[in-house]
C-alpha cells in the first residue's frame, strides 16, 4: 500500500472555512420559519423565501467553476462574502415579505458562489492516496458546522433575533479574514473553458434524453422531498409538538446541563429548541461511515430506492408524533437520516460512474440541475402547511411527503425497468 500523502495547509484552511460557513448558513436556515412567524409572516412567505435561497444556491454552481478558473478560488471566495455578510445584516432592517425575499436572493448568490469552491479545493489538494479520507473529513466538517449553528442560534434567539443575524455576519467575517490571510491558491489543472463552452458542454450532456429524464426524476422525487424535510421539520416541531414535554424527555436521558444547552426558558418553562433537534447532521457524523461501508458493494439503484423508502417511513413516523407520542419525532428524524445516508451519497456516486471517464466532472455538474429542480420547488410544501393547519391536520404534511417519496420510488423503478439502468464504468 502506498504511503498516504499528507494534506497541505490549504486543505485544513478550506475545511475551517467550511465549518464557519455551514455554521452561519444553517444557523439561520433551520430556525428561519420561527423568525418569520415572530414578525407576522406566513408559511407561504417562508416557502417562497426557502425556494429562492435554495434555488440560487444550486443554480449558480453550474457556472461558478468557470469563473473560479478565470479568477481563482480565493478571489471567488472573497466575492461570495460580499453577498453573504451584508445579507445577514439586512435581516435586521427588513420585515416585509418582499424585503425578506430580496434578502434571501442576495444570500442565495453568496451561497451559490461559495458552495463548490471548498469541495473543489479538497479535490485539488488530494490524490489517490488520501482522497477518501480527505472527502470524509470535508463531509464531517459540513455536518459539524450544520449541527453547531442551530444549537448556538437557539440560545441567541431567546435573547434577541438580531443577535442571530449579527452572529452569522461575524462568523462569515471571520471566514473572510481566514481566507484573506491563510488561504493559498492550490495548484490544480485549470479547466480552461469559457462560459459559452460550459453551456455547450452541458447541452451535450443533457442531449442524452434518458439521462435528462433521470435527472428530472431525481429532482422531483428525491431532492424535492429531501429539501422539504429540512424546510418543514423545524416549524412542524415548534408549532405542533409539545416542546416542553420534549425537553423533559431529553433531560431524562442526557441530564439537565446538556438539555438546557439546546433549550430555552419561556416564562419559567423550559422548552426544547426545535432547530437544535430538527436536522440530521449529528446523526450523519456518527453513522455515515458505517452506512457507507454497508452499502458500498451493493447495487446503486436498489440501494438508492431503499434509502428513499426508509426516508418515507421517517416522514410517516414524524406524522405519528403529532397524533401519538411526541417523542416519536426523534425516531422519525433518525429514520429519515438513515435513508438520507443511504440514498444521497449513493446516487451522486452513481452519476459520477455512469459518465464517460473524460466527462465525469461535466456529468456531476449537471447533477446540480436535479438538485436545483427539487430545491427550488420544495418551498411549495412549506406553503401547504398552512392549509393542513387550517383543516386541523398539520401532520398531514408529513404523510403527503411520504406519499411523494413512495410515488418517486415507483416512478424511478418504472424508469429503470423500461429504459434500463445506466451502465457504470469499472475504472
Amino acid at each position: 500500500m502506498s504511503k498516504r500523502t499528507p494534506f497541505p495547509k490549504v486543505f485544513w484552511t478550506a475545511n475551517s472555512i467550511e465549518v464557519l460557513e455551514r455554521f452561519a448558513y444553517y444557523g439561520l436556515y433551520m430556525p428561519f420559519g420561527i423568525y418569520l412567524e415572530s414578525i407576522g409572516l406566513t408559511k407561504g412567505d417562508l416557502g417562497l423565501s426557502q425556494s429562492i435561497l435554495l434555488g440560487f444556491s444550486y443554480l449558480l454552481p453550474l457556472f461558478s467553476g468557470t469563473f473560479a478558473d478565470k479568477f481563482g478560488f480565493k478571489k471567488m471566495l472573497m466575492f461570495s462574502y460580499i453577498f453573504y455578510i451584508p445579507a445577514f445584516l439586512l435581516f435586521m432592517i427588513t420585515d416585509t415579505a418582499g424585503g425578506i425575499a430580496m434578502t434571501m436572493l442576495i444570500l442565495g448568490f453568496g451561497a451559490g458562489i461559495f458552495k463548490p469552491l471548498i469541495s473543489a479545493t479538497v479535490r485539488a489538494t488530494t490524490d489517490s492516496t488520501n482522497k477518501t479520507l480527505g472527502f470524509g473529513i470535508f463531509y464531517q466538517m459540513v455536518n459539524l458546522g450544520a449541527s453547531l449553528g442551530p444549537i448556538v442560534v437557539g440560545k441567541l434567539r431567546g435573547w434577541d433575533w438580531n443577535y442571530v443575524f449579527i452572529a452569522a455576519a461575524v462568523t462569515m467575517l471571520i471566514a473572510a479574514i481566514i481566507t484573506l490571510v491563510f488561504y493559498k491558491e492550490p495548484p490544480r489543472e485549470i479547466e480552461g473553458i469559457t462560459l459559452k463552452q460550459k453551456f455547450r458542454d452541458m447541452g451535450e450532456a443533457l442531449s442524452d434524453v434518458k439521462f435528462l429524464i433521470f435527472l428530472i426524476l431525481l429532482g422531483l422525487f428525491f431532492w424535492l422531498p429531501f429539501w422539504a424535510f429540512f424546510n418543514t421539520v423545524t416549524v412542524y416541531i415548534h408549532d405542533y409538538l409539545d416542546t416542553a414535554q420534549l425537553y423533559h424527555s431529553v433531560r431524562s436521558i442526557f441530564g439537565e446541563w446538556f438539555t438546557k444547552i439546546i433549550s430555552h426558558n419561556d416564562d419559567g418553562i423550559w422548552k426544547i429548541n426545535a432547530e437544535a433537534i430538527s436536522h440530521t447532521g449529528y446523526i450523519i457524523i456518527l453513522l455515515q461511515l458505517v452506512i457507507s461501508r454497508t452499502f458500498e458493494k451493493r447495487a446503486a439503484i436498489p440501494s438508492f430506492l431503499l434509502g428513499l423508502f426508509i426516508s418515507a417511513i421517517g416522514f410517516i413516523v414524524l406524522g405519528l408524533s403529532y397524533t401519538g407520542n411526541n417523542n416519536l419525532v426523534f425516531l422519525g428524524i433518525f429514520i429519515f437520516a438513515i435513508g438520507e445516508m443511504i440514498s444521497s451519497p449513493r446516487i451522486q456516486e452513481y452519476i459520477m460512474w455512469i459518465a464517460p471517464k473524460e466527462k465525469a466532472g461535466l456529468y456531476m455538474g449537471t447533477n446540480f440541475l436535479a438538485t436545483f429542480i427539487g430545491a427550488s420547488l420544495s418551498g411549495i410544501y412549506t406553503s401547504y402547511m398552512d392549509n393542513f393547519e387550517e383543516a386541523g391536520n398539520p401532520h398531514f404534511i408529513m404523510y403527503t411527503l411520504a406519499v411523494h417519496a413512495i410515488i418517486g420510488i415507483i416512478a424511478i423503478w418504472i424508469f429503470t425497468k423500461t429504459l434500463g439502468e445506466f451502465k457504470e464504468r469499472t475504472e
